[in-house]
């Protein structure tokens, strides 16, 4: 028998994330510039229409699939975690997940085609900025907030705590990983690499000896 009416909400689910995973296996691929809208609709085996009305274009495609790969970092401090425990231990699996994530071939890949090309296609630094990024920043920040009213951390702009955290665990390493020069982390290291920058951004690096005169009087 042969079905008709719309597809389940379960199905549709299932057909997204088949299209999803198409295009970014084509965009690891091909790059962005090279790849057509009608290459990745007759691989994921859809219509143009389907494309456009979804996603409003090439632009908007990459920034779907940049934003199901930056949800793992959203869910990781979701309101639920991030009450559990310490926030230490929160921001530890934070940037256990973050760093994980940033690390694996595929995600250095992609991000070497938008630095490659956001220049000529800026609709791509704009999709992946907000999808990935800053949607990453902003949940870190509402993360920060919620906790400096429980009253764990002092009344620092919570954006600036935030950023200040990412750009810690990004750190050198991560652009070396981007030229090829390091190869990728296993877990053990990523584990090192969360746990001693998270205590390095918590409670800095001066010894408990006193105050330090930096400069002259």
């Amino acid at each position: 028998m042969i079905k008709c009416g719309r597809p389940r909400k379960g199905e549709e689910l299932l057909s997204r994330d088949r299209l999803l995973d198409t295009a970014f296996k084509l965009f690891l691929e091909n790059g962005y510039g090279n790849l057509s809208l009608e290459t990745i609709a007759r691989e994921a085996r859809v219509s143009m229409r389907t494309l456009y009305s979804q996603f409003g274009g090439k632009a908007g495609l990459f920034g779907a699939v940049i934003r199901r790969c930056s949800d793992q970092f959203v869910t990781s401090l979701s309101e639920d975690s991030a009450l559990e425990g310490s926030p230490e231990e929160a921001l530890v699996a934070f940037a256990r997940q973050f760093l994980h994530g940033i690390t694996r071939p595929d995600a250095v890949r992609i991000r070497a085609i938008l630095i490659g090309e956001s220049l000529r296609f800026p609709d791509l630094a704009t999709q992946f900025y907000e999808q990935g990024p800053q949607r990453t920043l902003l949940h870190l920040e509402k993360f920060f907030a919620r906790q400096q009213q429980a009253g764990y951390f002092v009344a620092i702009d919570p954006h600036v705590l935030a950023d200040q955290f990412l750009s810690a665990l990004r750190s050198e390493r991560s652009q070396k990983l981007q030229l090829g020069l390091e190869p990728t982390p296993d877990e053990v290291e990523i584990e090192a690499w969360a746990r001693q920058t998270t205590s390095l951004f918590l409670h800095g690096c001066l010894a408990d000896t006193g105050p330090v005169k930096i400069g002259s009087d």
